[in-house]
């Protein structure tokens, strides 16, 4: 049946006209294309990566497309493309889409994920959510293993709580005394300050004695955090790499990863249908407890101050874990 909405409505929409600059805008509300649904969006949460276009980098031209950066929407479906029968108006819905900083948004159907009546008034935000669980799948952690997580931001304490469920026990390794907390909320059994390098290793090598991790997460993304990972991953254990490292090459220390046997997963998946299936994933884990990401979510804010989001996510203020942009 079709369903479409072919009313022209209003679209509030973000559009920076430099960088670190935000301006508000409306524009005329299309219709979806056949194959597409289109979202009401109730919120979107702000990723770190949009830091580096936030910052104004040489390559980028500004203003952004309307939207442009937010791709962690979710909402209600309010119009479905007339070759659409998998989603009706009002189905409540998480997204991959890419325009996401809006009062709505659009994506082909086979990029939306159904969200139950159990998750019904918690924010979902499917991407990042998703992308925890893609991790920690492709980290194949296992009951009765030690795991070190290397920076407990939104990421890294989603994946300290599937590791602490799945019967791993968790060391969480963060800069933030608030973040420890947060791992140590999480189930993290051991939590150490980020602050000295061989310090960490020792004390590590001694909770282990002397075998360091079976797995360890590297979700910084800067180059100490990765070459503290390697040190701390034991001989023929796992390292996996699920930090944003998009800032320029890095160097490893290839004699201590050839000579220990490491498995490297760089666990950054590409392909949206593998996104699509972490989200269809979360939201089974979410819905039956074996992830709870509702303490991540400490700040939330309307549109018009997208731009204080993120300021606060690059400069983490106290207590700070994930910020969301809601739309009323």
């Amino acid at each position: 049946m079709d369903t479409t909405n072919h009313r022209r409505s209003e679209e509030l929409v973000s559009a920076g006209p430099a960088a670190g600059e935000l301006a508000i805008e409306r524009s005329t509300l299309r219709a979806p294309d056949a194959n597409e649904v289109r979202v009401r969006l109730e919120g979107c949460g702000v990723c770190a990566s949009n830091l580096t276009p936030w910052s104004g980098p040489d390559w980028m031209t500004f203003p952004t497309e309307p939207g442009g950066l937010g791709h962690e929407g979710w909402g209600r479906v309010d119009a479905v493309g007339s070759d659409v029968d998998s989603f009706n108006v009002g189905d409540r819905v998480a997204m991959l889409s890419y325009h996401a900083y809006a009062s709505h948004d659009f994506a082909p159907a086979d990029m939306v994920v159904a969200l139950p009546k159990a998750l019904d008034g918690q924010p979902f935000p499917g991407e990042p959510l998703g992308c925890a669980m893609n991790i920690f799948r492709r980290s194949e952690i296992k009951a009765g293993q030690t795991v070190a997580i290397v920076g407990i931001g939104f990421l890294g304490a989603l994946l300290t709580q599937l590791a602490t469920k799945a019967g791993a026990r968790v060391i969480a390794i963060s800069r933030r005394p608030d973040s420890l907390e947060i791992a140590k909320a999480m189930g993290a059994e051991v939590t150490i300050a980020m602050d000295d390098h061989w310090r960490i290793i020792e004390e590590v090598r001694g909770l282990t004695k002397d075998k360091f991790c079976d797995c360890v997460i590297e979700a910084v993304g800067k180059q100490w955090p990765l070459d503290l990972a390697g040190e701390l991953t034991k001989e023929r254990g796992r390292l996996v790499i699920a930090g944003y490292h998009q800032d320029g090459p890095r160097q490893v220390n290839m004699q201590m990863w050839n000579w220990r046997g490491l498995d490297v997963i760089n666990a950054h998946e590409r392909d949206p249908a593998v996104y699509i299936d972490g989200i269809r994933e979360a939201v089974a884990a979410v819905t039956d407890g074996r992830l709870d990401p509702t303490p991540l979510y400490t700040h939330r804010y309307p549109l018009e101050k997208l731009d204080e989001a993120l300021n606060d996510t690059r400069d983490r203020p106290d207590h700070f874990h994930k910020a969301l942009v809601v739309y009323p």
